[in-house]
């Protein structure tokens, strides 16, 4: 097969993991509420994780001077600041979208544009990878579906939290996936000049899940109260965080 062939093949595969979430659908709507929760709180530490461990150090090793690594990094925070603050004006002018009767939330948006954005660069690196030799590319590829399953998980239930209905949550969070593909093509069409806008890409993947864990997740874990869901909640982040430390192992 052609380098395009096993790109393609291989950012679909990455694509349908974001449908882990379909193991929910057969949950008990009141199971999967009570569920939530922890849900989120594993988006946490993935996000997080993702962030410190893999694509902060990634951004100051691919940039050439650890400056303008930061810079990236403030710049992908700033940008969703501006752009939650727009969401939020949206939804105080009743003009937000609504799902099912149920208000769709800012976070919602935001997660999915993030994700975006993220699987967007899962696609550059994969066709980048392959540009190397097949085998790099079946590597990565594999290295970011262990990378995805725990993320798409807690981000399913971000957008269940966030108003979505679960099949809902599932349509959208497959579309925003679909990233990936387009940012396989852009590499392939630029060839080696992708490999210049992929450290600005990961510096602003690692602003935005800073910033969306920071502000908009942690404070929502705030609301859940008593011993035994502030213990799960721990118990959700540490095992976000270890998965994503896991990788480093396997990389």
């Amino acid at each position: 097969m052609s380098i395009i062939a096993y790109t393609l093949i291989s950012v679909l595969v990455v694509s349908l993991i974001s449908l882990v979430g379909t193991f929910t659908i057969s949950l008990n709507r009141d199971v999967l509420n009570r569920s939530v929760f922890f849900l989120v709180s594993l988006a946490v530490g993935a996000l997080f994780g993702d962030a410190i461990i893999h694509l902060i150090p990634e951004a100051f090793e691919e940039f050439e001077s650890p400056t303008f690594a930061a810079l990236f990094i403030i710049i992908g925070i700033f940008i969703f600041f501006v752009l939650e603050k727009f969401l939020h004006w949206r939804h105080s002018h009743g003009i937000n979208g609504h799902d099912d009767g149920h208000r769709i939330t800012p976070l919602g948006p935001i997660v999915l544009f993030s994700d975006g954005v993220h699987n967007f660069l899962d696609g550059v690196i994969i066709a980048a990878a392959y540009m190397v030799s097949i085998e790099v590319g079946i590597a990565t590829t594999i290295a970011i579906i262990l990378h995805e399953i725990p993320q798409e998980i807690g981000d399913f239930g971000v957008l269940i939290h966030a108003g979505y209905t679960r099949a809902k949550a599932l349509l959208v969070n497959f579309l925003s996936a679909l990233a990936a593909v387009l940012g396989a093509g852009v590499a392939l069409l630029i060839g080696d000049a992708s490999q210049n806008i992929t450290p600005a890409l990961i510096a602003l993947a690692a602003g935005s899940f800073l910033y969306i864990a920071g502000s908009d997740l942690v404070p929502e874990l705030h609301k859940t109260s008593g011993i035994k869901k502030s213990l799960l909640q721990f118990i959700a982040i540490i095992i976000g965080f270890g998965l994503m430390f896991a990788l480093v192992l396997l990389e």
